[in-house]
């Protein structure tokens, strides 16, 4: 059922008849559909981020805190949900889980960039090809515009970064320089449950990160990677993710970990 939240400034469909236990948080360039396979049955909330599906894009070029911030108001202490997250979806879930652990009951995770690549044991990258680099310096040196700089991104650019405008892009370009270990170890020392779902061939999130990321937040973290499946949710990730729902929902949350 499509609905309205925060006075109508968010779109989401409603699953299930009784109050909302999951709220369910998309990836980059998808929308609130992408969850139905997996929450039916459920009662859960999955909702269109700003500038996704049906609500509106963010006045300015937010950060993935920013987003969370705004999503803020649904949670509640006295009714704590379970996030799920899935790639973009995931950063804002852990920035919510760090600013209100106390109204969380637990994280699903999959496909999530949680570490940048040098944090995660993974070669890091040089800042791109030369040209590109030297534009960048030279626009912090204030001798290019912006304008040099957006040409060469277009260049080497992603397919997300080519077809995001306006401050859609600015976004993009926040995000993918994000790194999470604050929020990973806010985790860690609230005790918040985190179930991970990966796919074995995720290259946008590979599972070398996702195991550091496991590691940060310790004991509380359990990691399944799914065989034959990659970043975007298909019907393997889908019952992987069912299942780490069922043990969040099965968990008293004082007697979680």
């Amino acid at each position: 059922m499509l609905t309205t939240l925060l006075d109508g400034q968010v779109m989401a469909e409603k699953h299930g008849s009784g109050s909302p236990r999951v709220l369910a948080m998309h990836g980059w360039a998808r929308t609130r559909h992408d969850w139905a396979p997996v929450l039916g049955g459920y009662d859960a909330v999955a909702v269109d981020l700003a500038g996704f599906g049906a609500t509106p894009p963010p006045e300015g070029g937010w950060s993935t805190e920013q987003y969370a911030e705004s999503l803020l108001p649904l949670l509640d202490p006295a009714s704590p949900l379970v996030l799920m997250g899935h790639s973009f979806g995931g950063r804002v879930a852990v920035h919510l889980a760090r600013l209100r652990p106390d109204a969380v009951r637990g994280l699903v995770l999959t496909g999530v960039p949680l570490l940048r690549p040098d944090a995660s044991g993974a070669p890091a990258r040089k800042g791109g090809p030369l040209d590109l680099r030297v534009a960048k310096a030279l626009h912090r040196r204030g001798i290019v515009p912006d304008s040099v700089v957006d040409k060469y991104r277009k260049k080497y650019g992603s397919a997300d970064y080519n077809a995001a405008q306006g401050v859609m892009r600015t976004v993009l370009v926040k995000a993918v320089n994000e790194d999470y270990t604050r929020e990973l170890e806010a985790v860690r020392a609230a005790g918040i449950p985190v179930e991970m779902v990966w796919g074995e061939g995720d290259t946008a999130a590979t599972v070398a990160m996702a195991r550091s990321a496991a590691e940060l937040i310790g004991p509380t973290a359990h990691l399944d990677v799914v065989a034959g499946s990659a970043h975007l949710l298909d019907d393997q990730l889908g019952a992987h993710l069912r299942t780490a729902l069922d043990r969040l929902l099965d968990t008293p949350k004082e007697t979680q970990p």
